[in-house]
């Protein structure tokens, strides 16, 4: 039988160890605990950074849309201004134009008005090539040069056959013979082609 002493000693010794149990138990809970806490502010703290990125990344994006509306706007403002001036300055540049060839248009006013009244032929003639030369001296100055067709080598990009005349002479043959129309070239353009009649 034990005694009282040892007994004693061991519901003490059970005693401690339950202690040291409840004791270990205690700071594993407080680990835990504070492992917890340290997770949930790290959280926090990563959720509050990413909250701040979004607000960041949000406020650049409505600066970004900001720029693209008044660039889209300003685009379109330039390209209604650029239309209206194109617009403009063909009008500026048809008067223009105009005004040059109004001279031209009343010479042959007047030369109308005293055809009936004619007694002198040649200066009437002498008149007409004035007019001509005048004429021919606008389209000149606009940058209108005649195309020289006549027993030229048919060429598709100047010239449109409106018939095809057989010949003798070898040497006509593929060339043009005849202009029944005159073409013109603007600025080495072709603004309307010679309409000719083509040796074969």
């Amino acid at each position: 039988m034990k005694d009282n002493k040892e007994v004693s000693t061991e519901a003490e010794a059970k005693e401690t160890k339950e202690v040291e149990k409840t004791e270990e138990k205690s700071k594993k809970t407080k680990k835990a605990s504070t492992a917890k806490k340290t997770k949930a502010t790290k959280y926090k703290s990563a959720e509050k950074k990413l909250r701040d990125e979004i607000e960041i990344l949000n406020q650049a994006n409505g600066e970004l849309k900001d720029k693209y509306l008044r660039l889209v706007a300003e685009y379109d403002n330039f390209r209604k201004r650029t239309a209206k001036e194109k617009i403009e300055l063909r009008e500026v540049t048809k008067s223009s134009l105009l005004v040059d060839f109004l001279s031209i248009v009343d010479d042959v006013d007047r030369a109308m008005l005293h055809i009936d009244e004619v007694k002198d032929v040649e200066a009437t003639i002498e008149g007409v090539k004035l007019i001509n030369n005048k004429f021919k001296d606008f389209l000149k100055i606009q940058g209108i040069e005649e195309i020289d067709a006549k027993d030229k080598e048919f060429d598709t990009d100047m010239h449109e056959a409106v018939t095809k005349f057989p010949v003798e002479d070898e040497d006509k043959k593929g060339k043009v013979i005849d202009v029944v129309q005159k073409g013109y070239k603007l600025n080495d353009k072709v603004v309307r082609f010679s309409k000719v009649v083509v040796g074969e």
